[in-house]
């Protein structure tokens, strides 16, 4: 995205460079026209002839009339070529400087006037030409005063001034680097501005994506109550109104009671109101546009579920941290107490109501181990690390890990895939944790009481492109629908020995992988909790 910013940026400038040399490169060839309308008035007005002296008639007019045709012709068709406006600069000059000799050695006297005339020819190429071209057109422009000079003194027997066409040259060189610092003063201050203008352009873009996008509603309201903009929050806030009714008192009259309570009170009221049935509660704030501005008001909508789930984000997370801070201080004692249980559990001396009040020790010791382990990961949120795995192999290498690890007896444990491969992206640990949890809780309560729990590992995916799905299926009574509405809260359980953890972890860790846990009934009893993974890419062509 970086890149293909800068790209454009580029892209830009080079079309502001174009643009600006095309329009210098037009009116340059413009003064041409005017000079030769010049010089053909004083090689053909009665006049002007008499006043300028004729020496060489035809030579005079037939070079005014090619100079004209040369002109008209480098505006109609040069400006249209501008990548060769070099090119086109480059003959232009040489012709100019050629024709400008020759019209001098047509006539006897003002001659120096179509040499001073040349001048606005050699300053404007030089805004255009690198430095050394422009010089070299400079001494050249020199070189044709000079050589018209002599020629007028030996041809015409003329006596043509030195000096003067020494004082054309000199002009020449001094018009050239004045212009070529003006001009690159020009380019420069130019290229700003182009630059500054894409910066303006892109940061305009970028603050109506930010608008655009924000969460808080966003309205702007004139003097009329007429909404003039709003972002697609506020749309959504104030029930998605058609196009054409933009009045604030049609598609928002409590919106619009409050704003005109604003305008008249300068007071606001921070009850939370819904602008639309089904749409969310909002407070809304007013502000005005600029300090001076009265007529026009910035109303924002904040969401106010949107501020609970902060608050709730927040006090999980502080939450966290004193439950983290606290079961490490518990961790030692409660060491210290099982390895004394172990110990004296090892001794002879102990009758059955001993070794029984040991046990219970031991098994209680033993959850409040598992209640800190809980909490310790809810501290401390480990970052997921995704890879691309097959849930099909994987789902059969978790099923071998775990009967290795815990024995389920009569309780039975199967992988049903329903596609022989499916590739996610997820992290395996997490998913190992998550996945264990929930066969755990199936295990414990996914039975019929007196009968093996029966536990099904499901890989589907819908479609080719669809997105992967892992179901934990039991056989069991399944989950009121009371408890089911509050069974991924934290602490929450319904067992005796439960932490109301595991669920809740089992959740986070799948929305740090961009998945989905969720809890669906089955019907005829049953439980299933379904694993929706984010869907992979979609493949580009190279």
């Amino acid at each position: 995205m970086a890149v293909a910013a800068v790209q454009s940026s580029f892209a830009a400038r080079a079309a502001g460079d174009t643009a600006a040399i095309t329009r210098e490169f037009y009116f340059f060839n413009l003064f041409r026209v005017l000079e030769a309308v010049i010089i053909l008035a004083l090689m053909f007005s009665p006049y002007a002839v008499e006043w300028v002296s004729l020496v060489h008639p035809e030579l005079g007019r037939g070079t005014a009339l090619f100079y004209m045709i040369f002109a008209v012709l480098t505006v109609a068709f040069a400006t249209r070529e501008a990548r060769y406006y070099r090119t086109w600069i480059d003959a232009s000059l040489v012709v100019d400087i050629l024709v400008c000799a020759l019209a001098m050695f047509s006539i006897r006297h003002q001659f120096i006037s179509l040499a001073l005339l040349l001048l606005v020819n050699i300053g404007g190429a030089a805004t255009l030409l690198p430095r050394r071209i422009s010089f070299f057109f400079a001494a050249l422009a020199t070189f044709g005063v000079f050589a018209q000079n002599i020629a007028g003194n030996l041809l015409n027997e003329d006596h043509r001034e030195v000096l003067e066409a020494g004082i054309c040259g000199l002009a020449y060189f001094s018009v050239t680097g004045l212009c070529l610092f003006l001009g690159r003063r020009m380019r420069a201050s130019e290229a700003l501005a182009n630059r500054r203008g894409s910066d303006l352009r892109n940061l305009a873009q970028i603050n109506e994506l930010i608008i655009r996008r924000m969460k808080t509603g966003v309205l702007v309201v004139d003097g009329g109550n007429t909404v003039h903009r709003w972002n697609e929050a506020a749309a959504a806030l104030i029930g998605n109104p058609t196009d054409g009714h933009n009045d604030l008192g049609r598609i928002a009259p409590e919106l619009s009671r409050r704003l005109y309570h604003w305008r008249t009170s300068r007071k606001i009221d921070n009850t939370a109101i819904s602008l639309a049935e089904g749409a969310p509660e909002v407070i809304p704030r007013f502000t005005r546009m600029t300090a001076n501005d009265d007529e026009n008001v910035l109303i924002f909508l904040d969401d106010t579920s949107l501020v609970s789930r902060r608050a709730e984000q927040l006090t999980l997370a502080s939450m966290g941290r004193l439950a983290g801070s606290i079961a490490h201080e518990i961790r030692n004692p409660l060491a210290a107490i099982s390895y004394s249980a172990q110990l004296l559990a090892e001794s002879d001396a102990l009758d059955s109501a001993d070794q029984r009040m040991i046990e219970i020790i031991r098994n209680h010791a033993g959850r409040v181990n598992e209640i800190v382990e809980n909490i310790l990961h809810l501290a401390r949120r480990e970052r997921s690390m995704p890879e691309s795995i097959d849930l099909v192999a994987w789902t059969e290498r978790f099923i071998a890990d775990f009967k290795a690890t815990i024995d389920i007896g009569a309780n039975s444990l199967v992988s049903k895939p329903q596609k022989a491969k499916v590739e996610t992206l997820v992290d395996p640990k997490q998913l190992q944790q998550v996945v264990w949890n929930l066969v755990q809780n199936a295990l414990r309560y996914g039975h019929a009481p007196g009968e093996p729990a029966r536990i099904s590992l499901i890989v589907r995916q819908s479609g080719d492109r669809g997105p992967p799905m892992l179901d934990v299926v039991d056989r069991g009574p399944g989950i009121p629908a009371k408890v089911a509405a509050q069974i991924f809260e934290p602490f929450f359980t319904t067992h005796e020995l439960g932490t109301g953890l595991g669920l809740y972890l089992a959740r986070e860790m799948c929305l740090a992988n961009l998945a989905a846990l969720e809890y669906l009934p089955i019907a005829g009893g049953g439980s299933c909790f379904r694993i929706t993974f984010a869907a992979p890419p979609t493949p580009t062509l190279a």
